[in-house]
């Protein structure tokens, strides 16, 4: 299991965290999605199949992309 923190200033409430856990839980592979909207992180735990790409790519195409 991996951990991996992304920098997402798009996030700017409760909601937007919300809308990130939902749209990455639904991806194989993620066990759990954490968020701080003060701190505008978020903390993936995942493994195989899913990916570090495919992780950037769902919070691309959500418009919550990562800043790092």
């Amino acid at each position: 299991m991996e951990t991996t923190r992304y920098f997402v200033p798009n996030i700017s409430c409760g909601h937007c965290v919300k809308a990130i856990q939902k749209e990455l839980n639904e991806l194989a592979g993620v066990a759990s999605v954490e968020g701080d909207p003060g701190m505008k992180m978020i903390k993936v735990e995942w493994e195989a199949p899913a990916t570090e790409d495919n992780l950037r790519a769902t919070l691309k195409e959500i418009n919550y992309p990562s800043a790092d």
